[in-house]
C-alpha cells in the first residue's frame, strides 16, 4: 500500500484535537482546530470548514491513513464525508495527547494554587502565601488534580488536604466585619450572629444599638447577611472592614 501524501502527515498533534469515533469494528477518525469541537456542539460554531483541519475521514489521523470508502459505507450506511463528520463530531471522543494532557494539568495545578493563595493565609502572620510554595505543598501533600472539573471546584478539597497532609501551616483567610443593628435585634439575634465569629475584636451593646466587630471565614458572610436579611427586615447592617468599603444593608 503507498504512502498516502496528505498535509495530515504534517499534523503537529499539539495543535489538533482529535476526534475517534468506533463503529462496525473500525476506528474513524477526524482531525480539528483544537477548541472548535466544543464549539460546534454547543452551536457556537457552525461552519464545518472553521472546525475541520483535513476535510477527510481517516484511520489514523497522525499516520496520515484516510479511512475506505467501503469501511464508510458499512460504519455508516453512507460515504458523504461530510455527514459523516457530523456524525463523528457529534458522538466521537476528543482525543488529547500525553504532552498536552500534562500541559493541561500543569495549568489546572496553578490555577488551582493560585486560587488557594488568594483565599488563605498564614496563620502566624495573616500574610498570604507565594503561589509557588502552595504549589509545592500540594506535591508534599499528594494532591491529585482532577481534569475534569474545574480548578475553582477543586479548591476547598485542596486546602482541606494542604491542612491535613502537608507541614505548610495554612488557613483561610479572615474577613474583618461590623455588625449592626437596634438593640432590642441585638439581645435577640446575638448568639447567633457570634456563631460565625472566629474572633470577636469588640462587642458593645447600647441603649439604641448593638455593635460587634469580628473575624469570620468569608464563607459566613452570607449566613451572617442571610440571618439579618431574614431577622432584622432593613433594620441591620453588615460591613467589610479589611476589603474595600463595601456594606450590604439586610
Amino acid at each position: 500500500m503507498s504512502k498516502i501524501n496528505q498535509p495530515s502527515n504534517q499534523i503537529k498533534l499539539t495543535n489538533v484535537s482529535i476526534v475517534r469515533l468506533k463503529k462496525g469494528g473500525k476506528r474513524f477518525e477526524i482531525a480539528c482546530y483544537k477548541n472548535k469541537v466544543q464549539e460546534w456542539r454547543t452551536g457556537v460554531e457552525t461552519n464545518l470548514d472553521d472546525v475541520l483541519q483535513i476535510s477527510n475521514v481517516f484511520m489514523n489521523v497522525s499516520k496520515g491513513e484516510v479511512s475506505k470508502t467501503n469501511d464508510l459505507q458499512k460504519a455508516f450506511g453512507k460515504t458523504e464525508i461530510s455527514e459523516i463528520v457530523k456524525e463523528i463530531l457529534k458522538k466521537g471522543e476528543v482525543q488529547v495527547g500525553e504532552k498536552e494532557r500534562d500541559h493541561d494539568l500543569t495549568a489546572l495545578r496553578k490555577e488551582i494554587a493560585t486560587l488557594v493563595a488568594e483565599k488563605c493565609e498564614d496563620p502566624s502572620t495573616g500574610r498570604p502565601y507565594a503561589v509557588g510554595m502552595i504549589e509545592k505543598a500540594m506535591a508534599e501533600a499528594g494532591f491529585s488534580v482532577k481534569q475534569d472539573k474545574t480548578a475553582k471546584s477543586q479548591v476547598s478539597a485542596c486546602i482541606k488536604q494542604l491542612q491535613s497532609d502537608s507541614t505548610l501551616p495554612i488557613q483561610r483567610s479572615r474577613m474583618r466585619v461590623r455588625v449592626t443593628m437596634p438593640t432590642a435585634d441585638g439581645k435577640r439575634l446575638r448568639e447567633k450572629v457570634l456563631e460565625g465569629a472566629e474572633t470577636v475584636e469588640g462587642d458593645e451593646m447600647g441603649q439604641n444599638e448593638w455593635e460587634v466587630i469580628m473575624l469570620i471565614d468569608p464563607g459566613q458572610f452570607r449566613v451572617i447577611n442571610d440571618l439579618l436579611q431574614k431577622e432584622c427586615k432593613g433594620r441591620g447592617r453588615l460591613e467589610t472592614m479589611t476589603m474595600s468599603a463595601s456594606t450590604a444593608t439586610a
